[in-house]
C-alpha cells in the first residue's frame, strides 16, 4: 500500500458530501497507509462550505478549502493538487457517481510503469446527448495534443504526485490539467470502473458548455484552429480563381452579358464569411493573451478548514501554490 491524496472539487454538493466522505473513510483505510481528502469548494454559492468545514472539523483526515470565487472544475483541481502532501493522488467527483468503493481498482491499476491511470466507464451515465457530446470532445483531445489516450480521459483518475510539477506553468483562467498532463508522460493506463447515477441535483454540464468548453480547449492549447483558417482561405481562394477563370472564359467566348446575379451574391457573401470567421479565430487568440496579461489568477483561496480550525487565506494560484 502507499499513502494517498484524494482531491474532490465542490460544487452545489452540500447534499452528497457526508455521504461521499463516510464512504471514502470506510474504504480508504483498506487501500493506503496514510491518506487525507481534500475538499476544494469552488465558491458554490450553498451551504457547501459549511459542510465541508464541518466535516473537516470532525475528522482529521479531512482538509477543506475554500476558493475564492468559482473558478471552474480544472481551477479547483489545481488549488487541490498544490496542497496535496501524499506521492499517489486521487481525483474523484463530487456527485456519488465515481463510487468512493473504485479507489481500491483505480490504486491497483497504477502500476510501477505507469504514471496516470483513468477510470473508465463500463457504460454511459449521463444520457445519449451529453455522453455524445463529452466522448467527442474526449476523442478530440487524441493525438492532437499528445494525449494519446485521450478517449479513455476520465475526472476520476490516480497519478503520481511528481506530475503536478507539470501544473507549475498553469497560470490564467483557463486550465485543463489532462493536457497539461499529457505533455509530462506517456505512460498513461486505464481501468474499468462502475459509474453510479447521480442521487441529488442535476449536473452542472450541458451539451452547450461542454461545446464552449472544446472551443476553449482547442484555441488554448492549439494552433490548429489558425492552421484550419489557412486551410479555408486556400480553398476560397482557389474557388474564387476557378468561378474568375469561368467568366473569362464566358467573355473571350462572345457572351459580355453578365449572369448569375445571385449566384454572384452567394460567393460574395461566402468570401467575407470566410473572412468574419478568420477574423473571429484570431481575435479569440488575442482576446486570452489579453486577459493572460491582465494577470488574472488560476484561483484565490480565501480560506481552509481542518482538524476542527478554519483559517482566512488568500493564497493566489501560481506555481508555488499553497502546502499546508
Amino acid at each position: 500500500m502507499t499513502n494517498v491524496s484524494v482531491v474532490i472539487p465542490c460544487y452545489r454538493s452540500a447534499r452528497t458530501l457526508p455521504a461521499l466522505v463516510e464512504r471514502l473513510l470506510a474504504v480508504l483505510p483498506t487501500a493506503a497507509d496514510l491518506f487525507e481528502i481534500v475538499l476544494v469548494v469552488d465558491g458554490s454559492p450553498d451551504d457547501t462550505w459549511e459542510v465541508a468545514q464541518g466535516l473537516a472539523g470532525r475528522h482529521g483526515s479531512v482538509r477543506a478549502v475554500l476558493l475564492a470565487r468559482n473558478y471552474g472544475q480544472h481551477n479547483a483541481l489545481v488549488a487541490g493538487i498544490r496542497c496535496a502532501r501524499y506521492e499517489v493522488m486521487v481525483t474523484m467527483d463530487d456527485d456519488l457517481q465515481h463510487p468512493p468503493e473504485e479507489i481500491p481498482r483505480l490504486l491497483t491499476g497504477l502500476e510501477p510503469g505507469l504514471d496516470i491511470v483513468y477510470g473508465v466507464p463500463t457504460g454511459g451515465t449521463h444520457g445519449r446527448i451529453r455522453d455524445f457530446a463529452s466522448k467527442s470532445l474526449k476523442c478530440g483531445l487524441s493525438g492532437r495534443f499528445g494525449a494519446e489516450n485521450g478517449g479513455d480521459i476520465s475526472a476520476f483518475r490516480a497519478f503520481r504526485s511528481f506530475l503536478r510539477e507539470s501544473l507549475d506553468g498553469v497560470a490564467g483562467p483557463h486550465t485543463q490539467i489532462d493536457i497539461a498532463f499529457s505533455w509530462a508522460t506517456t505512460r498513461v493506463g486505464t481501468v474499468q470502473v462502475r459509474m453510479d447515477s447521480r442521487l441529488a441535483g442535476r449536473s452542472n454540464y450541458t451539451p452547450a458548455m461542454l461545446v464552449r468548453h472544446a472551443i476553449g480547449v482547442f484555441v488554448g492549447y492549439s494552433t490548429l484552429p489558425l492552421r484550419l483558417v489557412t486551410y479555408f482561405g486556400l480553398l476560397t481562394g482557389a474557388f474564387g480563381i476557378v468561378l474568375l477563370t469561368v467568366f473569362l472564359w464566358t467573355y473571350w467566348s462572345g457572351d459580355s452579358t453578365v449572369k448569375g446575379f445571385t449566384s454572384t451574391a452567394s460567393m460574395i457573401a461566402l468570401f467575407a464569411s470566410a473572412q468574419m470567421i478568420a477574423l473571429g479565430i484570431i481575435g479569440e487568440y488575442l482576446g486570452r493573451i489579453h486577459v493572460e496579461r491582465m494577470g488574472r489568477p488560476t484561483y484565490i483561496v480565501r480560506s481552509r478548514a481542518e482538524s476542527g480550525a478554519a483559517q482566512p487565506m488568500t493564497v493566489t494560484g501560481g506555481p508555488e501554490g499553497w502546502s499546508a
